[in-house]
């Protein structure tokens, strides 16, 4: 072979493996990537070929799958009572992606889990059309509408509801809320759907439970009270040295309490009741910093919780001195938390001192209801002794049951609740309306089958007519009235 001939041979040799090599990258390396690539149409055609499994509650499916005309994503998502449920579920939707369980269980409700894997080629082989899997929750719908009728005539707010004994998640709530079926499709219409929800001011499509964060106000003292007896050197019915005024540490500066009660020297239990700043802001700077961090982090702060949805994690500062420690102490300063966390504190007293890890998502199942996957309840942690709880819901019913308790609207007949209220500081110098908040638990002779958090964003109402008892308790018993009455 003369030289220019050889010369053709290895560059034509050169670029035959060169598309071999080429072609095994695209075959083998890039193969999973190119699947899902978001871009490749064929991907959403196969994922809306077929209808989508559903999520669960009480048995029943809140979601389903609609056939669609004028496209080739032949199924949409719906939802029933969609505005209701979108907290818990999230959205699926054909032009913008899916959120919360609809993104996080996609697999399962897709069909296409690798755990499905068998069971879809069995399909195949017989000719059956594919089909997704369901995911089963742990809500109760009736707990779920308290929450969400309670808060949807006050504006903007947030409902979680938990069981202490397993950290099951009861409800999930949030307003200004949205429907999930208005931009299921990937019609123009759906588009500019999703884009006025999301450019709306009031943040409908955040789930307030999770992913805001608010001054807790008052109800922190339970956090406060909870450190106060672990120490030892508090117990409910001894005299505090609380002078009044009492000064916070390196200021001039009184720590006010809200009017004329009375507060000097009072004992945890009245302190609680009547919701006095001044002991409970002392205590927090007697204990300390360290002291007080540690308490807040055993109950969940600073971090995120996942059920499996992230919660933004709840703050409790690291670095502060006497005074800030004080003020964060009693729900203030920087001292910031989802209404999950609130209703973790009292799933956690109600439990004698246990807190169990949330969740939300009790079974994945298969198409044909075999159970893929199933939710164990965990033991998160170990806020307080068993000893100490128990005193501490004995405070927290006197704040429901005796006379001048600030609780008293969150009373449910033949059931013991134990309660805190709480009236946030928003806008600087407080200058916008205060957050009202409700945190609380239900007991029956069965022991306590649900620990609630309230908070309520009420726009309209007036400036004085604010209080976490005024706006929140009743929400809250409506919660557990409906968790206790379903359970009888």
């Amino acid at each position: 072979m003369n030289k220019p001939l050889r010369r053709i041979a290895i560059f034509c040799g050169l670029l035959v493996l060169g598309l071999l090599i080429r072609d095994n990258w695209l075959q083998y390396v890039k193969a999973d990537s190119l699947a899902s690539d978001k871009e490749n149409r064929r991907v959403a055609i196969e994922r809306y070929s077929t209808p989508r499994g559903d999520i669960i509650v009480d048995g029943k499916s809140i979601t389903g799958s609609k056939a669609t005309t004028g496209t080739d994503l032949k199924y949409k998502r719906t939802w029933k009572d969609g505005p209701m449920w979108s907290p818990v579920t999230g959205y699926a939707s054909q032009v913008v992606g899916a959120s919360q369980i609809e993104n996080l269980e996609d697999g399962i409700l897709s069909g296409n889990d690798d755990r499905l894997f068998f069971r879809n080629t069995l399909d195949m082989v017989t000719g059956k059309e594919k089909e997704g899997g369901n995911v089963v929750t742990t809500l109760n719908a009736d707990a779920q509408k308290a929450a969400y009728d309670g808060l949807k005539t006050r504006g903007k707010g947030a409902v979680a509801a938990i069981e202490p004994s397993t950290g099951k998640i009861l409800a999930l709530a949030s307003t200004p809320s949205y429907d999930p079926s208005s931009f299921a499709g990937n019609a123009v219409d759906d588009g500019k759907t999703f884009q006025r929800l999301d450019k709306d001011k009031d943040k409908p499509l955040v789930n307030r439970a999770l992913r805001e964060t608010y001054p807790p106000g008052s109800t922190f003292k339970l956090v406060t009270a909870a450190a106060a007896l672990e120490s030892g050197k508090y117990d409910t019915d001894k005299a505090t040295d609380t002078p009044l005024p009492w000064i916070m540490p390196g200021t001039t500066q009184p720590l006010p309490n809200e009017g004329d009660i009375p507060c000097k020297n009072a004992t945890l239990r009245n302190a609680l009741k009547v919701s006095c700043n001044t002991v409970f802001g002392k205590i927090g700077s007697d204990l300390g910093v360290d002291t007080m961090r540690e308490e807040a982090d055993k109950f969940g702060f600073n971090k995120e919780q996942f059920i499996p949805v992230r919660s933004n994690k709840s703050n409790f500062d690291k670095d502060m001195n006497k005074s800030e420690t004080a003020l964060s102490s009693i729900g203030q300063f920087n001292t910031a938390t989802t209404p999950l966390q609130m209703a973790m504190v009292a799933s956690a007293i109600a439990n004698d001192g246990k807190l169990m890890e949330p969740y939300m998502v009790d079974e994945l199942k298969a198409p044909n209801l075999d159970t893929i996957e199933k939710t164990d309840p965990k033991e998160m942690s170990r806020p307080l002794s068993a000893e100490n709880a128990t005193k501490l819901q004995s405070m927290m019913e006197t704040v429901v049951n005796d006379p001048g308790g600030t609780g008293s609207k969150a009373k449910i007949p033949n059931v013991t609740v134990g309660g805190k209220t709480g009236t946030a500081q928003h806008g600087v110098d407080n200058s916008e309306k205060p957050y009202a908040w409700f945190v609380s638990y239900a007991k029956t002779s069965s022991g306590s089958p649900v620990a609630v958090a309230v908070v309520v964003e009420d726009g309209s109402a007036n400036r004085d007519d604010i209080s976490g008892g005024g706006l929140a308790a009743p929400i809250a018993r409506d919660v557990m009235k409906a968790v206790v009455d379903s359970k009888k």
